[in-house]
């Protein structure tokens, strides 16, 4: 059946993680919905807890995922959308203030940006610098609690804004790999708020929910209520810690320990009834080792705990823990551990699901995508889709301007060469190519 509506172009989502870098191409189609066009994911060995520790094993990464993508598509892809994610990544709450000069006029977007923008001035520690400036509540005239004052009339604006910062060498390196690859940076999100569109619907957020993003290198947070965005933050600790603590608790090598982890590992040591033995191969010719499933799943337990204790103290700072009707949502690649949504209902007292990016997907993707471990990338996605088409105008303004620079560089060419330079210099060529006298 053919509809009206213009076909979209490609969107690439580019999620450079602690374990693995994913380029994922889609756009939205007819109905609104994404269609996942093309998937490309390698191992990542340049990242350590979000931040780049080595620029040319993640180009290399970027590189080879970004290929797996374009086979998959059919066309090159020279523009990506980012996220970025990290140990560095603060946040704070400020409060703005704009008077207005006339009280009878409405209140527009321009106000609104007006607003946003002094933000970006705030004087922050060196080497920081404003990723996001979310605006949350409205204060027109001492009128509390609007969450969309445009179109209202008033003379003083205020709003409170959550302000996610972030140090400017780590966006620096991010930026540096991609354009290293060949590739361009069409804008940079903190992963979190990206996992986020992926995987919450707008009733959990309006109810109040907290995303726990458990990535390789770090967990993520990420709490939402009536709609905001209220609180971020990033604990330092991952999947990659857990694999640490299996090799060193059952002294095996990193690879053992990873496949333990996956293949037979549980966060609740409780639920192992039947206590298996393990049997992994010995090393040049060793006898064989044997682990017991139920010690893998206390060594494994103890580490998700210890994550959890974090996340519950971050809850508790935000001060919305008493707020959010909707629980615990976790997604990222520890999302699927077996049981860590039961200890995470134990650990915190809170409903816990596991988040599926799925929620704004077409019918017809592949089984691969309906990963937690996609969640960040499918949010990249979603975010560069929305950003483009809220560009359309800003763009055909530039090439409107574009345009008319171009229609008046000839004259200020011209106004150039008529100088007193250009002037002399025709004047000696003419002398050196007039004709001589034919009486000389």
């Amino acid at each position: 059946m053919e509809t009206n509506l213009p076909k979209q172009e490609v969107v690439v989502a580019l999620d450079i993680g602690t374990t693995k870098v994913c380029a994922i191409a889609g756009r939205k189609n007819e109905y609104g919905k994404i269609e996942i066009l093309g998937v490309g994911k390698v191992d990542s060995e340049g990242v350590m807890r979000g931040i780049v520790t080595n620029i040319e094993k993640t180009v290399r990464a970027i590189s080879d995922a970004v290929i797996a993508a374009e086979r998959a598509v059919g066309k090159s892809i020279k523009i990506v959308h980012v996220g970025i994610a990290g140990q560095h990544i603060k946040s704070l709450q400020h409060r703005g203030i704009l008077t207005r000069h006339d009280d009878n006029d409405e209140i527009s977007q321009k106000d609104i940006d007006k607003l946003v923008s002094d933000m970006y001035k705030l004087v922050l520690p060196p080497g920081d610098k404003i990723l996001h400036v979310i605006p949350q509540e409205y204060t027109i005239d001492n009128e509390q609690g609007i969450t969309d004052p445009i179109g209202m009339s008033g003379v003083r604006l205020e709003a409170n804004f959550h302000i996610i910062t972030g140090q400017i060498t780590a966006s620096h390196n991010i930026d540096r790999c991609v354009r290293k690859a060949g590739l361009q940076v069409a804008d940079m999100t903190l992963e979190p708020i990206a996992s986020s569109s992926a995987v919450l619907s707008d009733e959990e957020k309006e109810a109040g929910i907290a995303l726990v993003d458990i990535g390789g290198g770090t967990t993520d947070i990420t709490i939402f209520q009536e709609g905001i965005i209220r609180h971020t933050a990033v604990i330092p600790f991952g999947g990659n810690v857990i694999t640490k603590d299996i090799k060193e608790g059952c002294s095996v090598i990193q690879q053992q320990a990873e496949k333990l982890k996956i293949k037979f590992g549980s966060a609740l040591a409780e639920e192992v009834y039947d206590n298996r033995i393990i049997t992994i191969p010995g090393l040049k010719g060793r006898e064989p080792k044997e682990i017991s499933e139920k010690n893998l799943a206390r060594i494994i337990q103890a580490r998700v705990e210890e994550i959890l204790d974090y996340v519950v103290w971050e809850i508790r700072r935000s001060g919305y823990e008493r707020k959010l009707i909707g629980g615990i949502v976790l997604t990222g690649g520890g999302a699927l551990l077996s049981n860590i949504d039961k200890i995470t209902a134990f650990h915190t007292g809170m409903s816990t699901r596991i988040g599926l990016p799925i929620e704004h997907l077409a019918h017809g993707y592949t089984e691969q995508v309906c990963s937690p471990v996609f969640s960040t990338a499918i949010g990249l996605l979603i975010k560069g889709i929305d950003s483009n088409e809220k560009r359309p105008e800003k763009i055909k303004e530039v090439e409107i301007a574009e345009e008319e620079i171009a229609l008046k560089e000839p004259s200020n060419a011209t106004e150039v060469k008529g100088k007193w330079y250009d002037q002399l210099f025709k004047k000696t060529k003419e002398w050196f190519e007039e004709e001589p006298d034919s009486d000389f």
